[in-house]
């Protein structure tokens, strides 16, 4: 049950990222901020 859940959220998060992002350097601003936040978080 929890994997399903899992799954659809992982589904539902690539979807609004997709639209939100409308360009490849869009996406690639995106994929680079999470990037940072997770470099952050580690330190």
């Amino acid at each position: 049950m929890i994997k399903k859940f899992m799954i659809a959220l992982g589904f539902t998060a690539m979807s609004l990222s997709a639209a939100a992002c409308n360009t490849v350097q869009g996406a690639g601003e995106d994929i680079e901020s999470v990037g940072e936040a997770g470099e952050d978080a580690i330190d």
